[in-house]
């Protein structure tokens, strides 16, 4: 992708100060830890940006990862902002993990009335004729299953008020992966937030989606380095997105600032999902 030059705002860069917009959330994050990828100078990645934001925003954070070094680390970034932080291990697509998971959240945090599912995995060859039966099932058991069990054992949990927020992709609204497993399972998860959020109105619960698009993160490094012409994607705002980004869109879902929104799909994709 051949970058503009372009002024990035302060909350682009993860640089803008709290507002207090998150104050009394007590959040959990499932998938809140950064994927290493041997780089010394990767730019922080959806979750981790979204749990040091969360945490600078004013809310109790539990930053549950199956990698628990990477949660420490989250959790260590988002103690430097004040707020309470705990991290918890955790494999997202494995049933017993998730209910101790969310157990673990309450009693740390007395109370979970936020969550966030940024699990999810791209494998397999490339097209049909590169995917096999047992990647397929793999990447739906991290990519969908795992929300299904997250939400499963948290929603009668979660009080009146409480917002949960899907991570996707823009690969669930428009093909552009290769990687059918993946594009199949980031359009569920829109499908299976519609069902949360209508299991979830009777306690004004809303549960919305966001979908990144291309994010200059960890594992849109990676990816690039699999498919090197995802760089020269023409994204209309001429870059590609940050962690942070992402990261501003859930904290807006999770606040009150969007008590009248619920069951949609919000892309973060500098405008490729609508004008390309």
């Amino acid at each position: 992708m051949s970058e503009r030059s372009v002024h990035l705002p302060a909350e682009s860069r993860g640089e803008a100060p709290g507002r207090g917009r998150l104050a009394g959330r007590r959040v959990l994050v499932v998938g809140g830890g950064q994927m290493d990828i041997g780089e010394a100078d990767t730019p922080i990645g959806n979750g981790r940006a979204m749990s040091v934001l969360f945490a600078r925003e004013g809310a109790g954070v539990a930053v549950a990862d199956r990698d628990l070094a990477s949660a420490e680390a989250s959790v260590a970034l988002a103690t430097r902002e004040g707020g309470r932080t705990f991290a918890i291990s955790a494999d997202a697509s494995k049933e017993d993990d998730v209910t101790r998971m969310v157990d673990e959240a309450e009693r740390a945090l007395g109370a979970i009335d936020g969550l966030v599912l940024n699990v999810g995995i791209g494998a397999g060859g490339p097209w049909l004729s590169g995917t096999t039966a047992e990647m397929w099932d793999r990447v739906f058991a991290v990519n969908i299953r795992s929300h299904m069990l997250a939400v499963r054992a948290a929603l009668p949990k979660m009080p009146e008020g409480s917002s949960i927020v899907f991570v996707s992709s823009v690969a669930g609204i428009k093909p552009g992966s290769r990687l059918p497993a993946y594009d199949a399972s980031k359009a569920a998860i829109a499908g299976l937030c519609r069902h949360v959020a209508l299991e979830g109105e009777r306690r004004a619960i809303r549960a919305n989606v966001i979908a990144p698009g291309l994010m200059d993160t960890s594992i849109g490094r990676l990816a690039s380095r699999g498919r090197p012409g995802r760089e020269k994607t023409p994204v209309p705002l001429g870059r590609q997105g940050t962690g942070w980004e992402t990261a501003y869109a859930a904290l807006f879902l999770l606040s009150e600032e969007s008590a009248y929104i619920t069951g949609q799909v919000i892309a973060v994709d500098g405008g490729l999902s609508a004008l390309r």
